[in-house]
C-alpha cells in the first residue's frame, strides 16, 4: 500500500471520530479493517492504526490550533469531511517530522478533491496555507 493509500485509510478512520464515542473507537478500528474495501496487510494496519491513535491523542490540541489559525472559521462551523482532512494535515505539519509540509498540504488538497464538496480543495488549501 502506498503512503497516499495509507493516508486515505487514516482519513476514513479519523472521520469515524465524528460519529462515535471515544471508547467505541477501538471496536470501530476492528470493524473498519473487517470491511473488504479497507482490507490491508498487517504492516499497513499497524501503521494506519498507529498514526490514527497519535492523531486522536492530539485532537483537542489540533482543534485549538485550527480555531486559532483559521480566521472567521472554527471547527464547529466546518464540514466534517473538510475538518477531518485539515486535522490530518495539521497533525502531519506540526507533529510528524517524516512528512514535509508541502506534501501534507498537497495530499490534503487531493483528499478534499476526492471526498469534499465543490470548493473543499480551495478551502482546505487556504486554511493549511496559514500553517505553512
Amino acid at each position: 500500500m502506498t503512503r497516499r493509500e495509507q493516508r486515505e485509510q487514516i482519513f476514513k478512520l479519523l472521520f469515524r471520530v465524528e460519529f462515535n464515542e471515544k471508547n467505541e473507537m477501538p471496536d470501530q478500528c476492528v470493524m473498519f479493517f473487517d470491511d473488504e474495501e479497507n482490507a490491508a496487510s498487517e504492516k499497513d494496519i499497524a501503521y494506519i492504526t498507529g498514526k490514527y491513535e497519535k492523531i486522536a491523542e492530539k485532537l483537542g490540541e489540533i482543534d485549538e490550533m485550527i480555531n486559532t489559525t483559521a480566521k472567521g472559521w472554527n471547527t464547529q462551523r466546518m464540514g466534517k469531511v473538510d475538518l477531518t482532512i485539515i486535522r490530518l494535515a495539521v497533525y502531519e505539519i506540526k507533529f510528524d517530522e517524516e512528512v514535509p509540509t508541502g506534501v501534507a498540504i498537497n495530499e490534503a488538497v487531493e483528499l478534499a478533491k476526492s471526498y469534499g464538496q465543490d470548493g473543499s480543495a480551495g478551502f482546505v488549501n487556504g486554511v493549511l496555507a496559514k500553517f505553512a
